[in-house]
């Protein structure tokens, strides 16, 4: 295929013009994909450095042998509820049946 100087004319510019165009499109991709790393950097500094939420302390053997006598007459039946509700809970993917068919 040849080109002849009229049409040479016409499509030199145009492909300058297509290059800054497909340049153009190149540096937003980059500059959004900077940005995309710039806000997850910005996410996972905030999540190390706040607490999510906290789990119950365990007490050690000597904290519940001294906080049992001092501990209101309502607040030990509160956790006899909690140690019965733990211990009537069931596995939440174990199951009771078990299949000895081969």
């Amino acid at each position: 295929m040849s080109l002849k100087g009229i049409e040479l004319q016409i499509a030199i510019p145009k492909t300058f013009d297509a290059g800054k165009m497909a340049e153009q499109k190149q540096q937003l991709i980059q500059a959004g994909q900077d940005h995309a790393g710039v806000l997850t950097e910005k996410e996972q500094v905030k999540n190390r450095e706040t607490v999510i939420k906290s789990d119950r302390s365990a007490k050690t053997d000597s904290d519940s042998k001294n906080g049992d006598s001092e501990q209101t007459p309502r607040e030990q039946s509160q956790q006899k509820k909690n140690n019965n509700n733990e211990s009537e809970m069931a596995h939440p993917y174990k199951g009771a049946f078990v299949d000895f068919t081969g």
